[in-house]
């Protein structure tokens, strides 16, 4: 059976400062989408689509010359965006990762994962996702969740989909921006003070089947539509999509727990502690010497 795993490396990196989607932050310089494609095609994944910059193009030719897997690449710009909306003159921002995922509609037709080039969310999410991929039914998704705790930055504040569940199901999730931690390990944002590290969160590790996208583009267009004039930076989010499809009875999410340790660099100052711990799995044995 076809599944596929779509890799969104087409974000700004604004707070990092620079395009961490291809940054070497691994202890060989590897990028850390290079270890979602090892984990990925180790779990049984045989087709990769990246949604990327045009001037990603060549790296990302280059990082799959030796790849046994389809690989798609499509660009997340400008062009994608429906006619009726008029974009703003100044706007530089994509649109979010429901964009992003939409500019792959055309070359999905097959179950598939979607997450971020610039985390890393080890092997037991991949075999998870693959597993529960190939026995979705239309309308079922799922998600990987991870605990709050494990996912918040020393170095600023990080935005993370915070899920309620029932019966194993997604009932709920809140985009929750600006959390941060303190020097004594406690949680808080501003909204809705002191956060429960063990609460359960997204880090955008999400399956669906390719009907999704009928759904998404009616979502995403009703949010283009909603934008107030003169706002440059409205994104739409797949935590916020997939909370809405559930409110309206259109999707079901089953959330599956991961021991998997998460990485990301949301700052610059991340890179040296992912760095190293990327170094303790190479040491380990979990990876070999170069990927």
């Amino acid at each position: 059976m076809k599944t596929t795993l779509l890799i969104m490396a087409a974000g700004l990196g604004s707070r990092y400062g620079g395009d961490k989607q291809v940054d070497g932050i691994g202890p060989n310089g590897e990028m850390l989408m290079q270890y979602s494609i090892y984990d990925a095609l180790r779990a049984g994944f045989n087709k990769l689509v990246f949604v990327i910059k045009p001037q990603y193009k060549a790296v990302i030719d280059k990082l799959c010359e030796n790849v046994n897997a389809e690989v798609e690449c499509v660009y997340q710009d400008f062009d994608s965006i429906p006619a009726f909306y008029k974009i703003p003159s100044d706007r530089v921002k994509p649109f979010g990762t429901v964009h992003a995922v939409l500019c792959a509609k055309n070359v999905i037709n097959e179950p598939f994962a979607v997450l971020n080039a610039d985390d890393f969310y080890g092997a037991d999410a991949f075999e998870k996702i693959h597993k529960k991929l190939v026995s979705l039914s239309d309308k079922e998704g799922a998600m990987v969740a991870y605990r709050l705790k494990n996912t918040v930055s020393l170095n600023g504040s990080v935005t993370r989909g915070i899920c309620s569940t029932v019966d194993g199901y997604l009932s709920d999730v809140k985009e929750t921006y600006s959390i941060v931690v303190d020097k004594d390990g406690v949680i808080s944002d501003a909204e809705s003070g002191i956060l429960d590290g063990e609460l359960p969160v997204s880090m955008n590790l999400w399956g669906f089947c390719a009907s999704i996208f009928d759904d998404m583009e009616a979502e995403f267009n009703s949010f283009l539509r909603g934008i107030e004039e003169g706002n440059i930076k409205a994104e739409y989010a797949l935590p916020t999509m997939v909370d809405d499809l559930i409110k309206l009875g259109k999707l079901k999410i089953g959330v599956l727990t991961t021991d998997s340790v998460w990485f990301g660099v949301t700052y610059r100052e991340d890179k040296p502690y992912v760095t190293g711990e990327l170094k303790k799995l190479h040491d380990g044995g979990v990876y070999p010497e170069r990927l």
